[in-house]
């Protein structure tokens, strides 16, 4: 929950903005269907389950692990800020945590700008869990006015915030929610409910004795307490059960626990795994290689392409734009890929020139080394247009050790002597 303190220094540069909204509200924005524009978040408690929890989390540390990246000249500075610390209450690991676990729970999240002094400058960025938010319009443009739950509100334009979302279908600005998941949270929690009592009841009665006279309800009670006590309380040690002949019968039951059926667990746990569109090996980290590209293109991909498009809007005029300004998430895929698949793409993209050794040392996750930024090429390597000269060849492979360099011009003088 956002509190007061915090609402304030977020908004801060707009506080004298926030008073004008409030005089020039001209209602909602008026949409293309005829839906509310306005969001509430979803109730329901699907991050209170321990699957659904379990889905969240393992989707929101791998978007975590994302690398934001400035290309372009323009808004450079601010590269190391969103590398580090985007705001100034948590870490780029926390940030992209935050925003992806509010995307997968609420198939919307929101993101604002922290500005600088002349409420231009962008200085980072800080991710918004309102309880609800509208679409309003002011002087002919949308705003998005939010609702906290302690009461406070705030009001940014659409154009300068972030919005994310999953399942955008109706709504012309915001996901349409988690409401189909509602009936497979239904079962989990019929399920979880169904084995605890299953196990309680099978664990309740272990001995069934028949008295030989009818007694009072009374005196039934007290037969039972002193049969219990006399024969299964930890004061028998002996291990040895006894009665008189005023009990008839005296039979063992066979406890056992309840366990729900494996295959309907199983058709249960694949509802959530289909919908959040993970797998129990993703969830117990024993996935390779092949199954974490399968779960990155399919689920975190689409989040770094999502999340580098609304920060690159949020920061970039259409000028800027122009000249491939740009915010970037990359991933080091080849972290997760087999030591052997590690060595083939080393060695064979570095002796191209492809990679340089600080990015070998990456594959690997070791720290880099001193002039590890030069690239390097095999010795028997040289441009086709050199083919044919020897002295070009004889320059290339004299200049190993030191980078690429660029080739020398052909002869041509001795081509067409030659020819």
């Amino acid at each position: 929950m956002i509190n007061i303190g915090l609402l304030e220094k977020v908004f801060s540069k707009q506080e004298q903005t926030q008073k004008q909204v409030q005089k020039s509200i001209e209602g909602y924005f008026k949409m293309l269907n005829a839906y509310s524009p306005s969001f509430t978040t979803y109730e329901g408690g699907i991050y209170e389950m321990e699957l659904t929890r379990a889905a969240i989390d393992r989707y929101a540390t791998f978007c975590s692990k994302l690398k934001p990246e400035i290309q372009g000249s323009a808004y450079k500075s601010l590269e190391k800020v969103l590398q580090f610390k985007p705001n100034p209450w948590m870490n780029t690991s926390q940030f992209i945590y935050r925003i992806a676990t509010i995307l997968k729970v609420n198939t919307t999240a929101f993101i604002v700008p922290l500005y600088a002094e002349d409420y231009e400058t962008i200085t980072g960025f800080y991710p918004l869990l309102p309880q609800r938010t509208e679409v309003i319009q002011v002087n002919g443009e949308p705003w998005l006015r939010y609702y906290f739950q302690n009461g406070q509100k705030a009001a940014i334009e659409y154009s300068r915030a972030g919005v994310l979302t999953r399942y955008q279908y109706k709504n012309d600005f915001f996901g349409d929610g988690n409401g189909a998941l509602s009936p497979t949270m239904n079962l989990l929690n019929i399920q979880k409910q169904g084995i605890v009592e299953g196990i309680k009841q099978s664990a309740t009665l272990r001995f069934m004795a028949r008295l030989s006279q009818i007694l009072n309800p009374e005196d039934m009670k007290k037969e039972r307490e002193s049969f219990s006590k006399e024969n299964l309380s930890a004061d028998n040690q002996s291990g040895v059960l006894l009665f008189d002949t005023k009990y008839a019968d005296v039979k063992q039951i066979d406890s056992k626990p309840f366990i729900v059926d494996a295959e309907q667990m199983k058709i249960i746990q694949n509802y959530v795994f289909n919908y959040f569109g993970t797998n129990e090996d993703i969830l117990q980290n024993k996935y390779d290689e092949n199954k974490w590209n399968a779960y990155y293109e399919g689920e975190i991909e689409p989040f770094a392409l999502q999340l580098s498009l609304v920060l690159t809007n949020m920061l970039y005029t259409q000028k800027e734009l122009a000249f491939d300004n740009a915010v970037i998430f990359t991933a080091n895929r080849l972290q997760y890929a087999s030591n052997t698949t590690k060595l083939q793409v080393s060695s064979q993209l570095f002796d191209r020139g492809i990679l340089t050794t600080n990015q070998v040392m990456d594959i690997w996750n070791m720290a880099h080394v001193e002039n590890g930024d030069k690239r390097y090429i095999r010795r028997e390597y040289a441009e086709i247009s050199t083919i044919n000269n020897t002295k070009g060849v004889e320059n290339i492979a004299a200049d190993q050790g030191q980078g690429i360099q660029e080739p020398p011009a052909a002869d041509t003088t001795n081509t067409a002597k030659e020819d």
